[in-house]
């Protein structure tokens, strides 16, 4: 479990996390994973009950992960603010936040999709993906590089967290 993690955890960080942090937290989520109870007895700051909708090693996983690998937001022009916000000032993107403000959900996301999918071209560009269960905002994703995704999606698999590529989930949720 811990190795899957790990690899997991990589891949959607995308080279925004160090090696000790993912390490740190793979360990953290593999412990939660094997024994929540003895988990939450050594760690009592921790903010977790069986009312939440997913399991305490994938809570851990999707509540450590920065606001820089994991965006969560209840609009898609604050998805799109905190994606260009991870990127920094010296990345230039063709549309801006604002653009996406007056358009319908698929539209959006097919115009980030489009953006995201034209950078980083060896890597196969950025997917935006849908990761874990929404907790408490309407969007929650991590960008993949293109080519990690089929990799990505079978790691998701083995460790039981949900992820679909965001907007071929949406087509399919809108019938389109």
């Amino acid at each position: 479990m811990k190795t899957a993690l790990i690899e997991l955890i990589s891949k959607i960080s995308s080279g925004c996390m160090g090696d000790a942090e993912i390490q740190r937290i793979a360990d953290e989520a593999a412990q939660a994973y094997a024994d929540p109870e003895a988990f939450l007895a050594a760690n009592p700051d921790i903010n977790y009950d069986d009312s939440f909708p997913i399991p305490l090693g994938e809570w851990v996983v999707v509540g450590s992960l920065p606001d820089t690998v994991l965006f969560q937001a209840d609009t898609y022009v604050e998805l799109f603010s905190g994606i260009v916000a991870s990127f920094g000032q010296d990345v230039s993107f063709n549309i801006k936040p604002k653009q996406l403000a007056k358009t319908e959900a698929l539209t959006a996301l097919n115009r980030i999709q489009i953006q995201m999918g034209s950078m980083n071209p060896e890597n196969g560009g950025y997917v935006l993906m849908n990761f874990s269960q929404l907790l408490d905002d309407e969007l929650q994703m991590v960008l993949v590089y293109g080519n990690d995704v089929p990799r990505v999606l079978e790691l998701c698999a083995e460790v039981g967290i949900s992820a679909a590529p965001a907007l071929e989930a949406l087509k399919v949720a809108l019938h389109v």
